[in-house]
């Protein structure tokens, strides 16, 4: 026999009882979660029922839930629902990243996934899951280095700083909040890229002159919850559901030859000159990029923004570079992860069958000669 000592109290146990010790603590980091996250709801009390030993104690905890002292506006509907989350942590969903440099010199594609990236009050604190594409041009990949680096980063303070007026978050968080903070994430990194040069340095420190370097990225970007997916696109990366094999875009590239996006460039000056296909000013092939300061005053970074419900027949989601786009087509996609991905939804080792749909996708376009940088998610949505 010996005395330990644990958040309960000091008893003397023996050897074989040592695992109700494991209990104990197990208990108490029950109670400290509960408390660390009553502490952001005012007039929210927390009290662990396993401490309740004795009758006195029992009568004293029911008179407390049931005292009219404290009203019961108290207790928000923002710390309700955070407490009822806090329970609720559902498995990531599976998918596959195939990311090669293909035909080109240089790798400028970047791919950034991040599961699990916050819980904000928009989506009833419940997890979101974040998935981008970001294609570099100009030589380099700076530009396209930093979103992946930093987007899931601005997208989670946006995210987060949202907040729902009401009584009850709704499951969409209302979709203007969503794209706000989609939006608002765009123009932060749009912004960044404006101090970056050719070097890799900041125009702070940087003797070079940024306003000479045509330099930026394309980013589309998927935010993944239980009922939704919403999808922000800067440039022609592409994303694309495929619901019950069949190919539903869920962007639309940004070509300069586009009727809307042509007549936008014309409205502020610029031209759409063809060479090589049609350019803005002759240059950038595409009409929305993150970066390209020279010409920042045709090339918006604002993206478009589409929401869209999940069903039941939603098999997966196809996100990836023009690498892709530019050999393959998105109904042909769709047919390809369908067939790969099989039609009945059986338990599957983690990642095994989008990564296989990636790895199909990318050698495809390698054969049928793509000459850019190839970048795919196949993102499982069955389960």
């Amino acid at each position: 026999m010996k005395r330990v000592y644990c958040s309960c109290k000091s008893v003397m146990v023996s050897d074989e009882d040592e695992d109700s010790l494991d209990k104990c603590r197990e208990r108490r980091q029950r109670r400290m979660a509960m408390r660390r996250l009553a502490a952001g709801a005012p007039g929210l009390s927390v009290i662990a029922t396993e401490d309740i030993t004795t009758e006195d104690e029992r009568q004293k905890y029911c008179a407390a839930q049931t005292t009219t002292d404290i009203p019961t506006t108290s207790i928000s509907a923002a710390a309700i629902m955070s407490l009822i989350s806090i329970m609720e942590t559902p498995p990531p969903p599976l998918h596959g990243i195939m990311s090669v440099v293909g035909r080109q010199r240089e790798m400028e594609d970047e791919v950034s996934v991040r599961t699990n990236l916050c819980r904000p009050e928009i989506n009833g604190f419940r997890p979101v899951h974040f998935f981008g594409v970001f294609d570099g041009h100009g030589g380099c990949h700076q530009v396209s280095a930093l979103c992946k680096e930093k987007m899931h980063v601005i997208m989670e303070e946006e995210l987060m700083g949202m907040k729902v007026t009401g009584d009850k978050p709704d499951s969409s968080g209302g979709e203007e909040l969503w794209k706000t903070a989609m939006k608002r994430s765009f123009q932060r990194i749009d912004e960044m890229s404006m101090r970056l040069c050719l070097c890799g340095g900041s125009s702070s420190i940087c003797r070079c002159n940024p306003q000479l370097s045509f330099i930026g990225s394309t980013a589309v970007v998927s935010i993944l919850t239980k009922e939704y997916i919403f999808v922000a696109n800067c440039g022609d990366s592409r994303a694309v559901l495929c619901r019950n094999g069949r190919a539903i875009p869920l962007s639309v590239d940004h070509k300069p030859d586009r009727e809307d996006e042509r007549s936008r460039i014309e409205s502020c000056g610029g031209r759409i000159m063809f060479a090589d296909g049609a350019r803005v000013e002759g240059i950038l092939a595409m009409s929305r990029a993150i970066g390209d300061r020279p010409l920042k005053q045709w090339v918006t970074s604002e993206p478009e923004i589409t929401v869209t419900r999940r069903e039941a027949g939603d098999e997966c989601l196809i996100v990836a570079s023009d690498g892709l786009w530019d050999v393959i087509s998105s109904e042909l996609v769709c047919k390809i992860v369908h067939e790969c991905l099989g039609e009945k939804q059986e338990p599957r080792i983690a990642g095994c069958s989008s990564e296989s749909a990636a790895t199909l996708l990318v050698r495809l376009a390698l054969g049928r000669r793509s000459t850019d940088n190839i970048s795919v998610i196949v993102i499982d949505l069955r389960n």
